[in-house]
């Protein structure tokens, strides 16, 4: 049963995914409550892009236990996002799909909160690397989250933009009060900002098929 706690937002309980006859990763727990800053952290094939994505209910569980608040809101920047030029895309369709509900001044808002607001409405193919994170977290707080999930938001973003998309953060957790999960490189940030650290290592040396007769670890 979840926490009783009315700031409770999601826990899991030794969580561990197996795919492809290896594990990802093993192990994990972790908790997240209305007003934190939580971030992941660990170097590459540590499954931390995997553990996002089964937390959010994308990817199945091999073993432990997700509990999460009932209808909770979540906003999702995922780690990247393909925009084909074929297709052209404007600022503004962008954040109107999958958020129909949305009026002119909620997406007047958002963008002067992530301050966007005199970009005008350009194709989206023709943003900087720091311009478009800032577009997918407005469109994920356009969903007004009680949980802001971010997968590598530095990712492609210039070192001038990187503390500006960091302190952005951190104000939108403060106005909003939600949770918030981070996926980050940013090691001297994240042991700054964050209440509580989760470093994954690297499973590939665990046992894969246990229950597989033929398996052998000596071999």
């Amino acid at each position: 049963m979840p926490p009783n706690n009315s700031t409770f937002l999601l826990s899991a309980e030794d969580i561990g995914v197996r795919l492809s006859e290896r594990w990802i990763f093993r192990y994990v727990n972790v908790s997240v409550e209305s007003g934190q800053l939580v971030c992941i952290i660990g170097g590459n094939g540590a499954g931390k892009s995997t553990c996002v994505k089964t937390l959010l209910g994308l990817i199945p569980l091999t073993e432990g236990k997700i509990e999460k608040q009932k209808s909770m809101t979540i906003g999702y920047v995922p780690q990247k996002l393909a925009i084909t030029p074929i297709l052209p895309m404007t600022v503004r369709r962008l954040l109107t799909l999958g958020n129909h509900r949305c009026n002119r001044t909620e997406i007047e808002h958002v963008l002067f909160v992530v301050g966007l607001e005199k970009l005008g409405n350009p194709l989206v193919t023709t943003l900087s690397g720091g311009e478009f994170q800032r577009l997918m977290l407005a469109r994920a707080i356009l969903r007004k989250p009680q949980l802001l999930v971010l997968d590598e938001p530095l990712q492609g973003v210039d070192i001038a933009n990187t503390d500006i998309l960091n302190d952005l953060i951190l104000t939108i957790r403060d106005e909003l009060q939600c949770g918030v999960l981070i996926v980050s490189h940013d090691i001297e940030r994240v042991f700054q900002d964050a209440d509580d650290v989760l470093v994954l290592v690297p499973h590939e040396h665990d046992e894969v098929l246990t229950d597989n007769p033929v398996w052998n670890r000596s071999s």
